[in-house]
């Protein structure tokens, strides 16, 4: 037996048959970490959503139920839980119900709310899905959301972040940090926040845990990629994750994964 033992992330994702996202980006990203992934596919897409019509959509709720009762009778233990995209909200049922068998003080529970972006639903999302999800947000250690889903999950308007000052969009990003952790997450990461219209992206992050390191909110500022991207956000979740199970203090785990991403789409863009 090894003195080190491999940690494992149950990863519930959708599986996109052509496309770079979801569970086809976190299987190589989090293996390269040295963590082995356990796949539990929430939908059976034709290719990712983004940029596609006529795409196939397959909801594999009834699977995930029989696949954790099987984990269940083997006695298989994740050392994290790390959800993302959702069929629907019927299927944030599930979710709650994997936590609560599967989970544990000893297990990171990261929830990437998955609903939309540019301050718009994506089209198979619905309000059903952000009250539900509101409500599983409670059960995670982590949330990741973008700005848009940050907004949604607080119910307020979406911000013209690119037109504030600095001052400005500190006290707003914080603003909506404080919110989210009121939900029930101690560790919140809001990603896609333009602060520059052609050339600033930044995230940020706040950890409010028992003996944080990080208890005021931080930003990691980076230049702006022109271009679309789908799986950017499980990118830089599946990062994130695999770098805070080997021990990463959790600003320097948002700083790694946010510039992992840009480095790889430049690459790809190029």
């Amino acid at each position: 037996m090894s003195a080190y033992p491999v940690r494992r992330v149950a990863a519930m994702h959708d599986l996109s048959c052509f496309g770079r996202g979801s569970l086809t980006t976190i299987l190589p990203v989090l293996s390269v970490l040295g963590v082995q992934v356990l796949p539990l596919p929430t939908t059976l897409l034709s290719t990712h959503t983004g940029g596609f019509e006529g795409f196939t959509f397959t909801d594999l709720t009834p699977e995930l139920y029989k696949i954790a009762d099987h984990w269940e009778k083997l006695g298989i233990r994740p050392d994290a839980i790390y959800t993302g995209f959702l069929s629907g909200a019927t299927q944030c049922d599930f979710i709650e119900d994997f936590i609560t068998r599967f989970g544990g003080a000893d297990v990171l529970t990261l929830i990437d709310p998955v609903m939309g972006d540019d301050g718009e639903l994506y089209s198979q999302s619905t309000a059903a899905l952000v009250d539900r999800m509101r409500e599983l947000c409670r059960r995670a250690d982590i949330i990741v959301p973008n700005l848009t889903e940050a907004c949604l999950l607080c119910d307020v308007p979406y911000p013209d972040t690119a037109a504030m000052s600095p001052t400005a969009l500190a006290a707003c990003i914080s603003a909506l940090l404080d919110r989210l952790t009121a939900l029930g997450p101690r560790r919140v990461v809001i990603t896609g926040i333009v602060t520059d219209r052609a050339s600033g992206v930044s995230t940020a992050g706040v950890d409010r845990s028992p003996a944080s390191l990080d208890p005021a909110p931080f930003f990691v500022n980076l230049p702006r990629i022109g271009g679309m991207y789908p799986g950017t956000g499980d990118l830089f979740a599946a990062v994130l994750v695999g770098k805070l199970l080997t021990g990463t203090r959790f600003s320097a785990a948002v700083t790694a994964a946010s510039a992992f991403a840009k480095n790889f789409f430049i690459v790809s863009s190029s």
